[in-house]
């Protein structure tokens, strides 16, 4: 807490000056010191203040957002730039922050308040209105960053030289399915060619986002993100450098099985270190599906409309005691793809339009096993927001424990969706897959989830490349060629062509342009989900946690409900503490590995492990 003799602010000293002035003779003599205001009573009348100006422009800006990426339009994002330009001339006030500083000055503030506070200078900190020129030039510049991203047309080159339109689920697809090095190099360059035109975008938004984190008093824009955890840019650093030592040997082993299974697929030479690129089932090498042989789930969604992925989903929170989604969760979210006369964001992702019950989802849904797990996921989002809107969490401290959180319960459930038990349940298992050596569901885990190939791109390629982006590492005619030097050093993989700087693969990744220096948080939240995992298949369901089924369970339902009715109200290190008796900690997800990694040496015996 700060020291307890700082001065009041000047503000209070004029609200009793006025009292006085303006007061008679009883009055004056009355005003002993327990009938002044105290710092408590100044700042609940403060947040109550602001809450009521900015609620509603933070909700128009939410709702301005949605349209414009729900469908993509320059009357829409005008429309955007719009609102959050108000939004942030509120937020971003000079008078806010100088007021927000002097309360948390003061020492006899409740921690709820203290945290409101802070948090109302975390948003300042986005749009200061010191600088109203630069919040406006990134306001607009993300704006059309965000229209680029998002009315880009893939075009491949197919034979004769004509170029077909595909989608990002068609580039997705094909990379998972087809066996053909060459149609895998042409989708792989395909899916790289909305980089070029983010290019210069990119540059221009590293530069405005720097000056308004700056005029803040923080390093970089990059520090700025890494604040809403009480860190510093080393410590978060290191905290993902910590993830990936623990995981690395593990990693390793499962990067060795997957050179030598993916060369048996194409029927090419074994890589003598690195994996090209355009051998993996993912545009950036962050998931490896569809390697492992006798698990294909898709199966069991043919004929089933895709209604069904988001309508079971919803059942299987409800199973555990949550309340089910309002009904304007279905009239208003965007659930499927778009027909041709309307573009989207094709990236899924959950809203909290107004902090209350105005929860929305945008997703792509076809009926097959990834977006069964994503509507999943996307749904754990919402349960969240619901679930901490009520009148004991203050409107800002609606959010998660931290940032990470959210992720982490969207990748928990993630998990508990692709186990087989819960499967078996609802009868999307069939009997020759139920049979399948169990290490191979947990190889097809470890490869295919938020897990041990996920975190080299999370906790090492993007969080570094991030860093180093913001914080002046990186040089303008360098995006390329240190991107690939990361995902060299940290994923074991390397690009299949010359990737030039006139190209700019970093930005074919949407978090680069539109949720910018948060990676991290995905690398906790996998992190996290086994965390949580553990816990509740040990303690609660005690059941193997590579083969339990949460359906129907309502204790885990209450262990989750406690996590979530607190929104950010609690310190997060607390939150989990309690929550699972222990720190973050990699650990529990190698320990989910143990039987894999066993499996993983005897298959690698006289191989050279690794790429270096």
């Amino acid at each position: 807490m700060p020291e307890s003799n700082q001065p009041q602010d000047r503000r209070s000293f004029l609200f009793q000056a006025l009292a006085v002035a303006t007061a008679g003779p009883l009055a004056v003599g009355s005003m002993t010191a327990a009938a002044r205001p105290s710092a408590q009573e100044e700042a609940d009348s403060f947040l109550a203040q602001y809450v009521k100006d900015w609620l509603p422009l933070d909700t128009a800006a939410s709702e301005a957002n949605w349209v414009a990426s729900m469908d993509i339009s320059d009357q829409h994002m005008e429309e955007q730039v719009k609102k959050n330009q108000i939004l942030n001339k509120f937020v971003g006030k000079p008078r806010v922050i100088e007021t927000t500083r002097q309360l948390l000055k003061r020492y006899d503030l409740e921690e709820s308040t203290v945290r409101q506070l802070k948090e109302i200078l975390l948003r300042a900190a986005e749009a200061p209105g010191t600088i109203p020129d630069v919040v406006k030039s990134r306001t607009e510049a993300e704006a059309q960053q965000s229209k680029t991203q998002d009315e880009f047309e893939y075009k491949l080159q197919a034979v004769g030289g004509t170029a077909v339109t595909i989608s990002a689920n068609d580039i997705d697809g094909t990379l998972v399915e087809s066996t053909v090095l060459p149609v895998r190099l042409g989708i792989w360059e395909t899916s790289k060619t909305i980089g070029a035109p983010l290019r210069d975008g990119l540059l221009w938004l590293r530069d405005l986002r720097n000056k308004v984190a700056r005029e803040m008093g923080f390093d970089s824009f990059f520090a700025l993100q890494v604040a809403d955890y009480g860190m510093s840019v080393p410590e978060m650093v290191a905290l993902n450098d910590e993830f990936l030592a623990e995981v690395r040997p593990l990693y390793e082993q499962v990067h060795t099985w997957a050179k030598h299974a993916l060369s048996n697929r194409y029927g090419a030479k074994v890589p003598g270190g690195k994996i090209p690129a355009h051998w993996l089932t993912n545009r950036w090498g962050q998931n490896w599906p569809g390697l492992v042989k006798g698990i294909n789930l898709d199966e069991q969604f043919k004929g089933k409309p895709r209604e069904y992925i988001v309508e079971q989903a919803e059942r299987f929170y409800v199973s555990l005691g949550f309340a089910k989604l309002p009904s304007s969760f279905w009239t208003k979210s965007d659930l499927y793809p778009a027909d041709m006369n309307r573009k989207k964001n094709s990236h899924a992702s959950a809203w909290h339009i107004n902090l209350a019950a105005d929860v929305r989802s945008l997703m792509s849904i076809e009926p097959n096993s990834y977006w069964f797990e994503t509507a999943h996921h996307e749904l754990g989002h919402i349960f969240y927001y619901l679930n901490y809107s009520t009148p004991k969490v203050p409107y800002l401290l609606r959010k998660g424990a931290n940032r990470a959180f959210h992720e982490g319960i969207g990748d928990l459930v993630t998990l508990a969706a692709s186990q087989r038990s819960y499967r078996r349940s609802i009868g999307l298992l069939p009997p020759e897959v139920d049979q399948v050596d169990p290490v191979k569901w947990d190889l097809d885990t470890a490869l295919n989830g938020s897990s041990v190939v996920f975190l080299p791109f999370s906790a090492g390629v993007m969080t570094h490349f991030e860093r180093d982006f913001y914080e002046g590492k990186i040089k303008d005619d360098q995006l390329n060629s240190i991107w690939w030097d990361l995902a060299g050093k940290y994923q074991g993989i390397s690009p299949p062509t010359r990737r030039p700087e006139t190209l700019c693969d970093p930005a074919t990744k949407t978090h680069i342009n539109d949720d910018p220096g948060q990676y991290y948080d995905y690398a906790i939240g996998s992190v996290l989900k086994f965390q949580l995992h553990d816990h509740i298949a040990r303690e609660i369901l005690k059941q193997d946690p590579r083969d339990c089924n949460y359906y129907g369970n309502k204790k885990v339902g209450e262990f989750l409900k406690d996590i979530f009715s607190l929104g950010a109200t609690r310190d997060w290190n607390t939150v989990l503490k309690e929550a699972t008796g222990g720190g973050l900690s990699a650990r529990p997800m190698v320990k989910y590995f143990e039987p894999l990694m066993v499996w993983l040496k005897e298959q690698n015996k006289g191989r050279t492990i690794g790429w270096s």
